[in-house]
């Protein structure tokens, strides 16, 4: 199945003899996008089913994922299943052509309409081979859901069932809480009314007792007698009002809405909403419900001290007299709702970024989604009242620095494989900022939103990185920026395949920059001019190589990046100063954020050099004073090629290793999508295990569950404390 790095797949354009010249109006697009006109028809990460359950292992699934999935419980092995795959595909090809349709229904609706639909077309009759076939395959699909597409209201749809998921958990279990203190208040309350006069009266009596129609009981009499033995251990009265009114403030509370212990006043809210649209708005409700709040905590402190009789009226009434805002901990804050505030750059008034900042600052129980519909911004200096602006990809790096605050930045194309990240940031009970673009940019034609997404990442334009407080004491442990392509290059490479005038097949690497990423944009067209072959000259470079000169540099050469037209024409695209100083700018953020991840540390780079020279000095002062006679090289000194030694060790994989039926592989290069370091290639450029260390369990599991040709075996998990362990093991077994 294509990955978020889908650009990474092999290309077919055809290059000319005679380009478009300078000055044409064909549309342009980057070489690497030749592949994906028609989205529609490839296998990828979407559609996107919200999973409803609240016990649900994942929150979305890939609409191609749930169909394998359903295949390999229901069709045969071999060509007895064949006829039922097939038809499946065909079914779930429709599925995804209603969705990119604007059709938004359960994924067991869709899958109702679309094969009536099919059988019908077919000219089958109803329960004939394709219905039953296409029947079976949908019993052994586990899950349900909202099926959507990859758009501008993408990262809302998904960040809004993401809170739905926590805040309903959260719910469930302040009920339990909540609910077990009512009734155990309510149980005090009735044992000690059992205990008065009037539950010993001759009316309370008859009441109780039911009807007695031959008046043989005298009630009059036997509440005398019951009165006369009835005990005296009444609880004190202050006690008595002191449960009564924590009971009332528990009964009738507001944030989750009423229990099964609980009820409602009349005029009364029944519950409080937590979703906004403005941080002002979200903070006004703040201030406003903070005395219920108060009032709350205090109550709940209160049934618990009583529950267990631990409440000393000459200690605790003074310090609950006094009881404010101040006296909340984090415990009992993290018992209520979070807010959901939905921010959207283009929308939301730019003021309402400080307020956010301000809400985060303070600690509050937020949860921001900042979503991106533009990353590049305006080419005028002056952006719009209602724009975030070019600064929008730096907004999650300048909340970094809050450090309470747990921060998400990603794209529409990666959430699916960010989203146990996401739900972590859902859960984390302090304040958390998910900046999320969605690739749907108004100023970008005839691009899907998801290719846009995944080349934000790509060109790092916009890359992926979560900042985690309390994932320990340090920047490494906190901060993670593994969920990027190629993550210690500066641009990734890819191959791109093509054929040159003559009509031969010619491969070559190509890096995918942010001048590829502004070549996108109609507001940067007119700093991007295609040069025809005839004016094609020594002094062009690529723009990879251009960002390594620097910036004071007298080099006149032009820096290009490879494009294509509508008729898939390959061409050198030539672009500005504009371009380029920008494209500096985004690889200088890049580069302090591999510095963040430990990746080329100016620290320790800074340290391992002085220490080189201070070894190279010492190796030089013994070589003067004490000469050695050179040693003649023996058959094991000889080099060993790492990639063939590493090629051989993955043929005998250890027990519980990873490993790779490597000759079968078919160099689709998804395992390396995923993670380079992990994932190797050898002389025949076919997959293997290249170091077992470099990537996570999940990273091996996911490779396998995309390998088109299953052969990839992730083994056992290396790190015991890696998270969700017990998923991944359960989903590796299909492939162990």
């Amino acid at each position: 199945m294509a990955q978020a790095q889908i650009i990474a797949a092999p290309m077919t354009p055809k290059t000319p003899t005679d380009p478009h010249p300078a000055g044409a109006q064909s549309r342009l697009l980057p070489a690497l996008f030749a592949r994906y006109g028609n989205l529609t028809a490839l296998r990828h990460d979407y559609p996107l089913v919200l999973v409803e359950g609240e016990d649900a292992p994942q929150i979305i699934r890939p609409l191609s994922r749930i169909v394998d999935d359903a295949l390999k419980a229901a069709a045969p092995l071999g060509p007895d299943g064949e006829a039922m795959r097939q038809q499946v595909l065909q079914l779930e090809q429709r599925i995804r052509e209603k969705v990119a349709e604007g059709s938004e229904e359960l994924l067991s609706e869709l899958w109702r309409v679309c094969e009536a639909d099919l059988v019908r077309e077919s000219g089958e009759a109803p329960f004939g081979p394709m219905d039953r076939n296409m029947d079976l395959a949908r019993q052994k699909v586990s899950v349900d859901g909202k099926v959507i597409g990859c758009d501008a209201a993408t990262p809302d749809r998904i960040l809004g069932h993401a809170w739905q998921k926590v805040h309903h958990k959260r719910a469930r279990q302040f009920r339990k809480k909540v609910d077990g203190l009512i009734l155990k208040l309510t149980d005090i309350l009735k044992s000690d009314h059992m205990k008065s006069d009037e539950a010993h009266s001759a009316d309370a009596l008859s009441k109780a007792m039911g009807m007695d129609t031959d008046n043989s009981i005298d009630f009059s009499m036997l509440s005398d007698m019951l009165h006369r033995v009835q005990p005296e251990d009444r609880l004190p009265q202050d006690r008595v009002e002191r449960i009564k009114h924590a009971l009332h403030v528990l009964q009738t509370q507001a944030f989750f809405g009423p229990g099964r212990a609980s009820y409602t006043e009349p005029g009364k809210a029944i519950c409080y909403s937590y979703v906004f649209t403005s941080c002002s708005s979200a903070l006004d409700a703040y201030r406003e419900r903070l005395p219920s709040v108060v009032e709350f905590v205090k109550a709940l402190t209160i049934a618990e001290m009583e529950v267990q009789n631990k409440y000393v009226s000459d200690l605790h009434d003074g310090i609950f007299a006094t009881f404010d805002e101040h006296d909340l901990t984090a415990e009992q804050m993290a018992l209520l709702p979070s807010a959901m505030i939905y921010l959207r750059d283009g929308v939301t008034d730019s003021a309402e970024l400080a307020r956010a900042y301000e809400a985060l600052a303070y600690g509050l129980p937020i949860k921001v989604l900042i979503q991106v519909d533009d990353v590049l911004g305006p080419t005028s200096p002056e952006p719009p009242r209602n724009s975030f602006g070019a600064g929008t990809p730096k907004l999650a790096a300048m909340a970094m620095g809050l450090n309470n605050a747990f921060v998400m930045q990603t794209n529409s194309a990666h959430l699916y494989r960010m989203q146990d990240a996401l739900m972590h940031g859902m859960a984390y009970d302090g304040p958390a900022m998910f900046s999320l673009y969605s690739g749907a940019s108004e100023t970008v034609e005839g691009i899907a939103p998801y290719i846009l997404a995944a080349a934000a990442a790509e060109s790092r334009a916009f890359p992926n990185f979560t900042y985690d407080p309390s994932a320990g004491r340090d920047i490494a442990g906190r901060f993670d920026l593994s969920a990027n392509p190629q993550v210690e290059a500066d641009w990734p490479s890819h191959e791109i395949s093509f054929e040159d005038q003559n009509g031969n097949a010619v491969t070559e690497s190509v890096q995918f920059t942010y001048g590829d990423f502004a070549l996108c944009d109609r507001r940067y067209r007119r700093f991007c001019h295609p040069v025809s072959k005839k004016g094609w000259s020594g002094d062009m470079v690529a723009f990879a190589e251009w960002m390594k000169v620097p910036l004071n540099s007298d080099d006149i050469r032009r820096p290009f990046v490879l494009g294509v037209d509508d008729d898939l024409q390959m061409a050198r695209i030539v672009v500005d100063d504009k371009i380029s100083s920008a494209a500096r700018q985004c690889l200088d953020g890049w580069n302090r954020l591999q510095e963040m991840a430990g990746i080329n540390n100016s620290h320790t780079l800074a340290a391992l050099a002085a220490e080189r020279v201070k070894r190279e000095d010492l190796a030089r002062e013994q070589a003067n004073s004490e000469p050695t006679a050179p040693v003649a090289p023996t058959l094991s000194s000889a080099p060993v090629d790492p990639i063939v030694e590493a090629a051989e060790e993955a043929d005998a994989p250890s027990e519980g290793s990873p490993w790779i039926e490597t000759p079968r592989c078919t160099t689709c290069n998804e395992c390396r999508q995923i993670n380079d370091r992990l994932f190797g290639y050898n002389d025949n450029l076919q997959a293997y295990i290249a170091d077992p260390d470099a990537g996570s369990y999940r990273q091996l599991v996911e490779a396998a569950e995309s390998c088109q040709v299953s052969i990839i075996h992730p083994g056992l998990p290396r790190d015991p404390d890696e998270p969700n362990l017990d998923e991944l093991k359960e989903r590796a077994k299909l492939f162990n």
